[in-house]
């Protein structure tokens, strides 16, 4: 089935299913990037989860033993998410960034001569920059795949930094400061020709178009729940038998083999639940889009191929506000190129300190960010300060076309 256009993608049912927007009103969420707005399956999934099963799991009483029901539903549904088969490969923890450092420190820990270089690139949030570059400390050797001036990454440029000494690359699937797509299959392909591994952040990318890890053939995904419509958690996502040969931290009761070997201590059960019906509401959402989707990941893929679609119409209303306003933006400018981005905005306006865009819009009741974006290698060779950055908007798929045009209006107000 086509990918609904904007006409036809269902808006106002979506904002209904989101309290916090019609509680905000007149307020416009335009920093989703930071983290999303929750539908209300979400909220009461959490709620009912304290209320009535706020416990610890692995008791023989039937609350604990729901615990447990919640923790592997949730996994199955992640999975379905990501389009994985295996609910196993799937572990929950506090965020992407611990996911990051744990899985830096166990393969360096099985780094040897001569697979000892890590590719990193300079297109990434820092996290996934600098758990790698501390494994230098430790003998890796570190290779950077830089992003060209058109403000992305390119695979060709990734070719000659492979080789035999190639352990892994770490890399965004899409760039949290400028949108930029990466072409992580291709990515996948080269990386395993010369037999090294490939770990992605997905955290940005997520609450945008469908995820595949089996299409990608990544070894390792990272996402923080609350960027995609769930409460603060995180996953990680692994190829069975790449999570069963990492060594890991684990009490020695604990079996030595995924998910539970990656799940030190007790995590956010709770959050967990609010996650597994995050995706709920996107199944929800597909068999609206799509009511001839009849399996759960049909459902998903339904629901993610059209939010693509309609971000691609926001973006290409976001482009033409920004351009009317005279703002500098970083990332693909072409609106016919929106398919190559998502509609995260990082922009400045000339003459106009970030810091005084995100005032103004935060007086008019916009809420976006200005900073670095925790990419101090990207504002380098954007040629910006770290000390003051750029401005960033960032929309998803409850955003509308006419928050879009407050946003270009407050926007030529201060430009002018």
């Amino acid at each position: 089935m086509p990918s609904p256009g904007p006409a036809a993608f269902p808006i106002d049912a979506v904002r209904d299913r989101f309290p916090a927007l019609r509680r905000a009103s007149p307020f416009i969420y335009l920093d989703n990037a930071a983290g999303a707005q929750a539908p209300r399956i979400v909220l009461d999934a959490v709620a009912g989860h304290l209320l009535d099963f706020n416990v610890q799991r692995g008791g023989r009483y039937a609350r604990s033993v729901e615990v447990d029901r919640v923790i592997d539903r949730a996994r199955r549904q992640v999975a379905t998410f990501l389009g994985a088969d295996n609910p196993e490969e799937v572990a929950f923890g506090m965020n992407a960034t611990s996911f990051m450092r744990l899985v830096s420190l166990a393969i360096g820990q099985t780094l040897t001569a001569p697979r000892d270089e890590i590719v990193v690139t300079d297109l990434d949030h820092h996290a996934n920059i600098s758990t790698w570059l501390d494994l230098a400390r430790t003998g890796a050797e570190i290779r950077w795949w830089r992003m060209r001036e058109d403000h992305r990454l390119h695979v060709e440029d990734l070719i000659p930094l492979l080789s035999e000494r190639t352990r892994l690359v770490a890399c965004t699937v899409v760039s949290h400061a400028l949108g930029s797509r990466v072409d992580v299959a291709a990515v996948a392909r080269a990386a395993h020709g010369v037999g090294a591994e490939v770990f992605l952040d997905c955290v940005h990318y997520s609450p945008h178009a469908p995820i595949d890890v089996k299409a990608w053939d990544c070894d390792y995904l990272v996402c923080s729940g609350y960027k995609a419509f769930a409460p603060h958690m995180g996953f990680l996502w692994g190829k069975f038998a790449a999570l069963s040969a990492l060594p890991t931290f684990r009490e020695e009761f604990i079996p030595d083999a995924p998910p539970h070997k990656i799940e030190a201590g007790t995590f956010i059960f709770e959050n967990v639940a609010g996650m597994a019906a995050a995706v709920d509401y996107l199944e929800a959402l597909g068999a609206d889009l799509d009511p001839a989707a009849d399996t759960p990941r049909a459902r998903v893929l339904a629901a993610m191929g059209g939010v693509e679609a309609y971000e691609q119409h926001l973006s290409r209303r976001m482009l033409s506000a920004l351009a009317a306003a005279g703002a500098t933006v970083y990332g693909v400018t072409n609106p016919n190129g929106v398919h190559l981005r998502v509609p995260t905005f990082t922009f400045n306006l000339p003459g106009v300190e970030p810091a005084t865009v995100a005032q103004a819009m935060a007086d008019a009741q916009i809420g976006i960010r200005d900073g670095h974006m925790y990419a101090p290698r990207l504002m380098d060779r954007l040629g910006l300060a770290m000390a003051t950055g750029a401005a960033r908007a960032s929309l998803v798929h409850y955003n509308t076309s006419e928050e879009i045009d407050r946003f270009g209006e407050t926007l030529r107000r201060l430009s002018a």
